[in-house]
């Protein structure tokens, strides 16, 4: 399972550390698109070394949330309207197939372990207590988790890994989206829709759920930045 934002695993390594700390901060917006990473200045906020730093923007580059410019540096991927279509293009193919791979194939381990990753979802509040216009970071990390663990029943690894990065890409434009969210979109209701397809094993409906799910987010962003 991927880390999501806010998910720094303590005990780490120095270069995993950076890695995972620069990952949270980019998925969560705290470090904005296209913004360049200037070595030295991560090297201070995250009090490591340039080696640490250069280790962990290469992972980064792998996995397309930073972008290495030939004698410019890094910096982090840029959000545009179609980036963000041929995103969604690519989601509601993988993201959608992992899903039913994992509807037909998933065991008793997985139903219990989506059910109780959409109960910490629900229980969370979706938007942070002083700042109604962000994500609330505890609600950023059990909806990853939720949607992760939807998928985590698929057995085939790298249609796994593709969805997984798919959606890091993703959560850059859900961070974006944020002052312009829909507050009349009932977002819990979808999801517990997915969830309750998905454990009824009816793959057509979860995979129908889903891609609908996530069009209608790419519909509003793609309309808010008209």
């Amino acid at each position: 399972m991927t880390a999501a934002a806010g998910d720094v695993v303590e005990g780490l390594g120095p270069t995993a550390r950076v890695y995972q700390a620069l990952r949270a901060d980019i998925l969560a917006g705290r470090i904005a698109p296209g913004s360049r990473l200037g070595f030295a200045a991560l090297v201070e906020r995250y009090d490591c070394s340039i080696g640490a730093i250069r280790e962990a923007l290469q992972r980064l580059g792998e996995q397309e949330l930073v972008i290495a410019e030939p004698k410019r540096g890094f910096r982090v991927v840029d959000i545009s309207p179609d980036d963000l279509n041929d995103l969604t293009e690519a989601r509601c193919e993988i993201e959608v197939l992992a899903l039913r791979y994992a509807v037909n194939r998933g065991n008793l381990e997985w139903e219990s372990k989506v059910v109780a990753a959409h109960h910490r979802m629900e229980r969370t509040p979706m938007f942070a207590p002083t700042d109604p216009d962000r994500f609330n970071d505890e609600w950023v990390l059990a909806h990853a988790e939720f949607h992760q663990a939807l998928l985590d029943g698929c057995s085939n690894r790298r249609i796994l890994a593709t969805a997984s990065a798919l959606r890091d890409s993703a959560e850059l434009y859900r961070q974006w989206s944020a002052p312009q969210h829909d507050r009349k979109r009932d977002i819990a209701a979808e999801h517990r829709a997915i969830l309750d397809a998905a454990v009824g094993r009816d793959a057509d409906l979860a995979c129908e759920l889903l891609t609908a799910h996530i069009q209608r987010t790419t519909n509003a962003l793609l309309s808010s930045s008209d």
